[in-house]
């Protein structure tokens, strides 16, 4: 059975918010997925047999049956797949979660948990009911872009948060976060508080992260790789600085995660591996 997979950006107000919807199903040429932190949340709603999720912390992964909400985080989450999956889910931007969550974005960093924690269980099994119903991916993700725009809400300090964040982002992560909070026109730790409060971790914090990704997506597995450049091209002091940021959201060396991405291009010709994520084993 193929992998399908559709993707979609959602309409107004919630492309603000939310980078695309999308919808999976089939078998995955892995049963395990490394994924790093990056500058992203994800809120998925299962469809199909339950996946299995451990944090870098966790030595047994917990198993989520109706679907998970993945905060931003500090360490890589290992996702264990069904041999079958079917879900329906969004790839949420740092910001984009405290308007869906009833609880401090704070309390879910590092902590994957069931969807009910956001909705109640009543709320997940109707939208399921719903979602599982439909066969056409179209459909389904209309479902859930109206599920979603319907629990919308206006969280205390968005608007701070969204600007700021969207200098980090289209910075890709260089900027300095003192000058960030003068254009804003707050102290330093009141914008530190609205993030913990609204993205679940500090401007610096997530300023690395981008940074990160921003080296990440600058590399190509199947040709030669300048890291001098890449490092200096997204903003790092040295390639050593870089070394130690990626062992830090990796676990390898920038080579070995290359060797890793290119042997599994190798062991599965057309298949696209989405992102920084990385098989495991």
């Amino acid at each position: 059975m193929r992998v399908e997979y559709v993707s979609r950006v959602p309409r107004p107000p919630l492309d603000g918010l939310i980078d695309d919807l999308y919808y999976l199903e089939g078998a995955a040429p892995y049963a395990r997925l490394s994924l790093p932190p990056g500058p992203s949340v994800l809120l998925v709603v299962n469809l199909g047999a339950p996946f299995r999720v451990r944090s870098g912390v966790d030595v047994v992964a917990g198993e989520f049956v109706d679907g998970c909400v993945v905060a931003m985080r500090t360490r890589a989450l290992e996702f264990g797949y069904p041999p079958v999956t079917r879900s329906v889910g969004a790839h949420v931007k740092p910001w984009g979660l405290a308007p869906f969550a009833p609880m401090p974005v704070a309390e879910l960093r590092d902590r994957p948990v069931e969807v009910e924690q956001l909705w109640g269980r009543r709320a997940v099994d109707g939208l399921r009911e719903r979602l599982v119903a439909e066969a056409d991916p179209g459909v389904v993700l209309a479902l859930f872009e109206e599920e979603l725009a319907r629990r919308l809400r206006e969280p205390s300090g968005l608007g701070l948060v969204r600007g700021a964040g969207g200098v980090i982002a289209a910075a890709g992560g260089v900027v300095g976060i003192g000058g960030l909070s003068e254009v804003a026109g707050v102290s330093g730790a009141h914008l530190a508080r609205r993030f913990k409060a609204v993205v679940g971790v500090t401007p610096k914090r997530l300023a690395r992260t981008y940074r990160f990704a921003s080296a990440v997506f600058g590399i190509d597995p199947v040709g030669p790789v300048d890291w001098g450049a890449l490092a200096c091209g997204a903003g790092y002091f040295d390639q050593a600085h870089f070394v130690r940021e990626f062992r830090e959201f990796t676990g390898l060396t920038p080579t070995g995660y290359v060797e890793a991405r290119r042997r599994f291009l190798r062991e599965n010709p057309g298949h696209v591996l989405e992102g920084w994520s990385l098989p495991v084993g």
